[in-house]
């Protein structure tokens, strides 16, 4: 991806963009926008992307999308090739964190081997899911009869295989599971009433059992019977002229068909199960089977299997019986499984051994994090091999310090002991496993970074620098790094991107530009070359005081002139621009600067400018922002020393001190309240940095033009 050509229409408050982006001789971008200028919108499209998702205009949906993001051969960015770095998502976890935990060989030789036991226990699956009636939940079942647990399919199997492989039939394989172990029947079954009556038939059917010619309790039953009969037929018992004996006390019946067969079983089941006793105590349970569709539905079911009813009294045991019947059923399908699964389970058991001891990616992830970043916990890997068998999620174990010493921690409580910036750098660890993966897999990816700096405090805010540096250098991967603090946006370009690949967002009613930014390194020194713009004059008067105040000092005449331009001074008004001219000729010695107009005031030329501000695009206007502070500043003072009883002169926070004077005096009147709001912003959004202490302009960059452009219209109106 050597270019990336955008073409954005109504995208989340994006009415329109277009730029291309050249990534062949430097593969980052940084782009700085102001707060609510684009950069939300513009993550947001790219994320949409990565997700397979449309995307549209919240506030007027009705509005037809436009979304081309494509590569230079004008084919489209696949949502693969997108990761979206968002400021913060603690619900974030990366999904290639277990791709990094054996090296490829390893995990071929896995990945190979569950296939094929995947396979055979596909094929037993499908067969016992349409005996039993059960669906998505056949495995889970299986599991909690046998073992209590939910994914234990293999113990399962195991614990019944020698069960399974006897000679003996399966009893029950044609009987549904689902029929009886459903939510409102076990209910039924489980209740006293059910529990007395199933008493009373087991009793009674022990009874008649006991009195058959050829049945006997405990040994051979109708169900027996009947399982026997079935194999004798499906063998060729008869066919092969063989013959059956049947027993009874008094003498021997000699059996030589199927038919005959049959017909003995069938007599002698029909004898006991239409007992006239055995019937009656089936119709007390049977005129309860009735009280809803799951309920008669089973009773419908009961009535085609009542051998079934001696077992319901134990349903535990009815449960195993029925699975393991099953299983005998589809006796081949069972034994190769087990088969594939125990050769395999040898050959897993030694990868996991191989791969506990490796030094994986994964391992370097934390070393990474670990160095990096400051914070009182340290990270380890403490169960890589059950993440290969997939039996488990990937864990990291956290050890806490403090100057007295350390603790292993779980990492629910080791959040509630951290600070929020803190808990952000665990955010970080996630984007690190991710970035790693994609890497390794040798994935072409653009990262869009959100404004992933800007809550961190210093030190973890230059170590994502650090990081982003990283991925920068990374044949495969290119970027665009979105920020609105200016400062972030400053040392990013001077730690690793292009001047010339650093950019700003300008915004009008119609459309989203992004052009090559100003002021990164200098902004003082490009003003002084452009004295002829009225506004950057005007905004290089802070920075000329402060050179004033640190060459000579705070007495000198030139100073305190230009502080009567930032204040409201006895003289403010008389200060015309041919004084201006001077001061700067005096401050800058190679500076031939002349002004036109010089007779105009500077205070009326300063609010001239601003009115002109009204109109200006949405940017960066370093020295829109300083001019209109300016302007607010100095109508605000002359509102309330016009207002004001109190007259006299301020030092030093002369703003602030005025307010409060004007609160003292008309703080009381309902009709100065809303003056009074006014005035309270003014205090908060043109504070002393105005005067650019300490040539620390980034403040006031990062302020919105919209925000200013309102209060000076508000404080035009006191």
């Amino acid at each position: 991806m050597n270019q990336l050509k955008l073409n954005l229409k109504n995208c989340y408050g994006i009415k329109k963009l277009e730029k291309d982006f050249d990534f062949s001789s430097n593969g980052t971008y940084a782009i700085y926008a102001p707060n609510g200028v684009m950069k939300t919108s513009f993550a947001k499209t790219f994320k949409d992307l990565s997700l397979g998702s449309n995307s549209k205009d919240l506030i007027f949906p009705e509005r037809e999308t436009i979304r081309e993001i494509k590569k230079e051969d004008g084919s489209d960015v696949t949502k693969e090739e997108i990761f979206v770095v968002e400021p913060y998502n603690e619900n974030f976890n990366s999904e290639k964190m277990s791709t990094l935990l054996v090296n490829k060989e390893l995990k071929g030789r896995y990945d190979e081997i569950h296939l094929k036991i995947d396979e055979e226990k596909d094929r037993l699956l499908k067969e016992l899911r349409n005996l039993s009636g059960l669906r998505d939940d056949a495995e889970e079942e299986i599991s909690k009869t046998f073992t209590s647990e939910n994914d234990r399919l293999f113990d399962s199997l195991g614990r019944v295989e020698k069960e399974v492989m006897d000679s003996s039939m399966p009893a029950y394989s044609d009987i549904s599971y689902k029929e009886i172990f459903n939510e409102k029947v076990l209910s039924f079954l489980k209740t006293k009433d059910f529990k007395e009556k199933i008493e009373q038939y087991i009793k009674k059917y022990d009874e008649l059992i006991e009195g058959s010619k050829y049945f006997k309790k405990g040994v051979f039953n109708h169900n027996n019977a009947s399982v026997i009969a079935k194999s004798l037929m499906d063998n060729g018992f008869f066919e092969a002229e063989h013959s059956v004996s049947l027993n009874t006390k008094e003498s021997k019946n000699e059996i030589h068909t199927k038919e005959e067969l049959e017909k003995v079983i069938d007599e002698e089941k029909n004898a006991i199960l239409n007992n006239p006793d055995l019937a009656k105590v089936f119709e007390e349970l049977d005129s309860k089977l009735k009280a809803n569709k799951e309920l008669r539905d089973f009773r419908d079911y009961l009535l085609n299997n009542l051998k079934i009813l001696p077992e319901l009294k134990n349903l535990d045991s009815f449960r195993q019986k029925i699975w393991v019947s099953y299983f005998k059923s589809q006796k081949d399908l069972y034994a190769n499984f087990l088969k594939e699964y125990n050769l395999g389970k040898v050959e897993l058991d030694k990868i996991i051994e191989q791969a506990k001891t490796e030094a994986t990616h994964w391992r370097s992830v934390l070393e990474i994090f670990n160095k990096r970043f400051s914070v009182p916990f340290k990270l380890s890997m403490k169960n890589q091999g059950d993440v290969i068998l997939r039996r488990d999620v990937p864990s990291i174990a956290f050890v806490f310090k403090d100057p007295n010493g350390e603790a292993s921690v779980e990492k629910s409580d080791l959040l509630q002991a951290l600070s929020s910036g803190e808990k952000r750098a665990l955010y970080i660890l996630n984007i690190i496993f991710e970035v790693q993966a994609r890497k390794e897999e040798n994935q072409e990816t653009l990262f869009i970074v959100d404004d992933i700096a800007d809550s961190f405090d210093y030190k973890n805010k230059y170590a994502i620098i650090e990081y982003l540096k990283d991925i920068s250098e990374e044949t495969n991967f290119r970027q665009i790094i979105l920020t609105h603090n200016f400062d972030f946006f400053r040392t990013v370009q001077s730690r690793f991107i292009p001047y010339d690949n650093c950019l700003m967002v300008e915004k009008t009613n119609e459309e989203v530009k992004i052009a090559k930014a100003d002021y990164i390194k200098n902004p003082f020194k490009y003003w002084m070359a452009h004295l002829d713009d009225d506004k950057k004059l005007i905004a290089s008067i802070p920075f000329a005081r402060n050179l004033i105040e640190y060459t000579k000092n705070a007495s000198d005449v030139d100073f305190l002139k230009l502080t009567s331009l930032l204040h409201i001074k006895s003289d403010s008004d008389s200060i015309l621009k041919s004084d201006l001219q001077n001061i700067y000729n005096n401050v800058f010695p190679n500076l031939s600067l002349t002004l036109t107009d010089g007779h105009k005031k500077v205070t009326d030329f300063i609010f001239d400018l601003a009115d002109t501000c009204l109109t200006a695009t949405e940017s960066i206007n370093l020295e829109n922002k300083i001019l209109l502070s300016i302007a607010i500043r100095l109508k605000a003072e002359k509102f309330i020393l016009n207002k004001t009883t109190d007259k006299g002169e301020v030092i030093g926070n002369q703003t602030r001190k005025l307010f409060e004077r004007f609160k003292t005096e008309f703080g009381g009147i309902s009709s100065e309240q809303e003056n009074i709001k006014v005035l309270e912003q003014v205090n908060l959004m043109t504070p002393e940095n105005i005067h650019f202490n300490s040539f620390m302009y980034e403040p006031i960059l990062d302020m919105s033009d919209e925000h200013l452009k309102n209060l000076y219209s508000e404080v035009k109106k006191l």
